[in-house]
């Protein structure tokens, strides 16, 4: 299995409920994925799966030429960066910046004993600095304003040079200025031949960065369309996949969508 995800079948359910329903989903290397769809679609679920942190209750899930529940996942995370509000809320607000995307080294938040080398120091200002947060390394994390804290949460996820790059939802919660801001600097990472494979969730296609190159529509835990962005983000299947008739439009590497005018539901 040489795709970094291969997805086959993969299902999930919780009791009565249905979290995802019979995804088949493929990855491979160098390409920018955008998983759309509206809250309980299952985003955050199949994100799960492909961090190695939840296992399907059925099918296969290939993450990184491993099959999970044949692999150690403690050896499979580390060649994951992920970036989301589960493990932004683990990083203490009384930590430094700079430790905390140090301490990704060793997949861990907050530092204690541990020993980093001065390339790991020089590493972690590098990343920051690429997400124009260098400033900020000698800040505390509680001190930041919550775009700050995406650049930084980023640049802790990218510490250990991932094979993979899962981004869920970096522009939940910010303004205009912080959304557009963000946007750019995930479009410049898509830019980059160096950058992982990267899987970013959203509802909003708004914040679809330039550069990413597929895109993956769920609905109530079922695919809608997956394919090549340009291709498959259309109004058609846009509208089935939020259950209401929508414009889409693209000016640019951009995209935006509302509500078509006078629809009915």
């Amino acid at each position: 299995m040489s795709d970094v995800l291969a997805f086959a079948d993969v299902t999930v359910r919780r009791g009565a409920a249905t979290l995802l329903d019979g995804i088949d989903w493929e990855v491979e290397e160098g390409e920018r994925w955008v998983v759309l769809g509206p809250n309980g679609a299952g985003k955050t679920t199949l994100l799960a799966i492909a961090a190695a942190r939840m296992h399907p209750t059925s099918g296969v899930a290939g993450v990184l030429g491993e099959v999970l529940g044949a692999v150690d996942v403690f050896e499979l995370r580390p060649r994951i960066g992920l970036a989301s509000a589960s493990m932004a809320e683990r990083i203490p607000a009384a930590e430094i910046v700079g430790n905390v995307v140090v301490t990704a080294s060793y997949g861990i938040v907050g530092r204690w004993r541990e020993h980093y080398d001065d390339v790991d120091y020089a590493r972690a200002m590098t990343l920051l600095h690429s997400l124009g947060a260098d400033h900020l390394a000698d800040r505390r994390y509680g001190t930041l304003s919550e775009g700050e804290r995406k650049r930084v949460q980023i640049a802790r996820a990218l510490m250990t040079d991932p094979e993979l790059m899962l981004l869920d939802e970096p522009a939940a919660g910010l303004d205009l200025g912080g959304r557009e801001d963000l946007v750019q600097r995930l479009g410049e990472l898509a830019s980059d031949t160096e950058a992982p494979a990267l899987v970013l969730v959203t509802h909003h296609v708004e914040e679809i960065p330039p550069g990413f190159t597929d895109v993956l529509m769920l609905r109530e835990g079922r695919a809608v369309a997956a394919g090549p962005l340009e291709l498959t983000l259309t109004e058609e299947n846009l509208s089935a996949t939020f259950g209401l008739p929508l414009e889409l439009e693209r000016r640019g590497d951009r995209w935006a969508a509302r509500r078509r005018v006078g629809a009915r539901v």
